[in-house]
């Protein structure tokens, strides 16, 4: 058990860490939100340490008189992104809407008597000692009886439609690219992000060299923001902190 002084402390220290938590955004205060920077990014890595010139061999034409070029410079040559540092289209369309419905009654009812009349005269020895309206022939006698009954109703609808251009950042050794993508767009003082990662295969990817998020494995998706709209929407940090510590 926590003595008086151990609570206090704990009092002092939540206070602290809620204050320090709601003095990191004071500075943003009269600020446009700031962009995330991409230095020092898996996208930005793979893009300076790509193997971007293509062999001199390859991108020569096959004689002194021909117009055509094997490379993907070429007017036929294929531009979809194939290796770390290329960049791709990710197209995302989202239109979901699930519907939930169950419910769960049950009914318990019990009943238990149980006494003690006649036991070579003990019982009616016992009654002798037991106060005045006790008697061993109605020892005991419970009942009990219990009801539930629950519901629940989930209902949801999505609709997403965007276009974000993801970054090749690694080649794994059966082939599939792992690609992230992020987009930043600030209007006025709020910031509207959208973040996508995953695996894609090079077959996937179409002539125009783009892929639906429906052909991306472990996709991570995530459309949201943040600014002075988003920040009001949110409760306070004290009340987060309450919601989480309080029991009830």
């Amino acid at each position: 058990m926590w003595d008086g002084k151990s609570k206090m402390m704990m009092r002092i220290a939540l206070g602290l860490t809620l204050c320090l938590a709601g003095c990191g955004k004071l500075g943003q205060v009269g600020r446009a939100p700031e962009f995330s920077p991409i230095d020092g990014s898996a996208q930005h890595y793979a893009l300076y340490s790509a193997n971007l010139p293509m062999d001199e061999a390859a991108a020569a034409p096959s004689d002194d008189s021909s117009l055509w070029a094997a490379g993907t410079d070429s007017l036929f040559g294929d531009r979809r992104a194939a290796r770390r540092g290329d960049i791709l289209t990710v197209v995302i369309e989202i239109d979901d809407s699930a519907s939930i419905s169950n419910s769960t009654g049950r009914n318990r009812t019990g009943n238990v008597k149980s006494g003690l009349t006649e036991f070579f005269g003990i019982p009616q020895r016992l009654d002798e000692s037991l106060p005045e309206g006790a008697s061993m022939a109605e020892a005991v006698e419970t009942g009990s009886s219990s009801t539930f009954k629950g519901s629940g109703n989930v209902a949801r609808t999505e609709q997403l439609t965007l276009r974000v251009a993801a970054t090749v950042v690694e080649e794994l050794p059966n082939g599939v690219l792992r690609i992230e993508g992020q987009q930043e767009v600030r209007v006025n003082f709020e910031m509207r992000e959208l973040i996508v990662t995953g695996f894609v295969r090079p077959a996937d990817i179409s002539r125009q060299n783009e892929i639906t998020y429906d052909k991306i494995a472990g996709a991570r998706i995530a459309y949201g923001g943040r600014g002075q709209i988003t920040d009001v929407q949110q409760p306070t940090y004290g009340q987060q902190a309450a919601d989480i510590v309080l029991p009830f």
